[in-house]
């Protein structure tokens, strides 16, 4: 399991404190609402709060991309990942 997706899944449980769930449990490619893990919006604001304070990346909610980001903790981690080399070039 790439690292940053296990950091994020982490991230994920403890933000919405999905207690009956474990990191392991969580494939990388499900989808995060709706089907999938089941979150919505307010758990989408939460989330995206929280990975802006921890990643330091800049999560523009008008932004189109957004929905795509957030699809799925690979997407996240690939965003995240982007954002990073963008901040640091």
């Amino acid at each position: 399991m790439n690292e940053l997706e296990l950091e994020i899944k982490k991230l994920v449980i403890s933000t919405l404190n999905l207690e009956d769930i474990t990191p392991e449990e969580i494939e990388s490619e499900e989808m995060l609402f709706v089907d999938g893990l089941g979150l919505d919006s307010i758990d989408a604001l939460e989330l995206g709060v929280e990975i802006q304070k921890t990643y330091g990346v800049k999560i523009n909610a008008q932004n189109e991309d957004v929905k795509e980001h957030f699809a799925s903790i690979r997407s996240l981690a690939i965003f995240i990942s982007s954002e990073r080399k963008a901040m640091s070039a």
